[in-house]
């Protein structure tokens, strides 16, 4: 019988961290060598499927694919075949989605300023450098350590929240998750709570 490749199974777009990433799974019978390539499409060029450069003949079997999406509101779909040798496999399509409706948020970091009466919590959100301008806020708690009883602020992205600390003893901790403004159900898990002392008497 002649050789052939299987196209790569359950190809479908994914997001995680603010990326848009295509995953595939080996076609059955894949040999150890196989590379893949991956070629992208959007609903406002349908006719012309664009090569995505950093997923060509790539060992992995994902490919980050955020920074295509020259649009957040257009849907998109990738396509992906094995090539081992010689060989090649037919393409596997992703079904289409969009980043505006499919992105998954990543928590933001935080950093805090603490000075004699005041704490300043900036936060910072580990964006992709074509996601820039992605309308974001974020929700703070704060809370003395090892009791429940949490404070709740809300921020937008450039601002940061400064909290008057005068009366305030002991280790307190911060945490907060990142909030798509335009969705507001839409949000990521709360950071790692960061814990600092505050007005301790030397």
């Amino acid at each position: 019988g002649r050789a052939q490749l299987l196209p790569p199974q359950n190809v479908t777009l994914v997001s995680k961290d603010f990326e848009m990433i295509l995953t595939w799974a080996p076609g059955e019978g894949s040999p150890p060598d196989v590379t893949y390539t991956v070629r992208y499409k959007s609903q406002d060029h349908m006719d012309k499927w664009i090569k995505v450069p950093h997923c060509k003949n790539t060992p992995r079997t994902s490919c980050i694919l955020t920074c295509m999406f020259s649009n957040i509101y257009i849907k998109g779909r990738a396509q992906v075949k094995a090539v081992s040798g010689r060989l090649q496999s037919p393409w596997a399509k992703s079904p289409f989605k969009d980043y505006f409706s499919e992105v998954e948020l990543a928590p933001p970091v935080l950093i805090l300023n603490v000075k004699e009466n005041s704490t300043q919590v900036n936060a910072s959100f580990p964006l992709p450098t074509c996601m820039q301008n992605l309308p974001l806020k974020y929700e703070l708690n704060h809370w003395e350590a090892g009791s429940g009883d949490k404070k709740k602020y809300e921020g937008y992205r450039k601002d940061s929240v400064t909290l008057d600390t005068t009366a305030l003893r002991s280790n307190h901790c911060f945490s907060a998750r990142s909030i798509f403004d335009s969705i507001e159900l839409k949000h990521s898990e709360f950071s790692q709570p960061v814990c600092v002392p505050l007005n301790h008497r030397g």
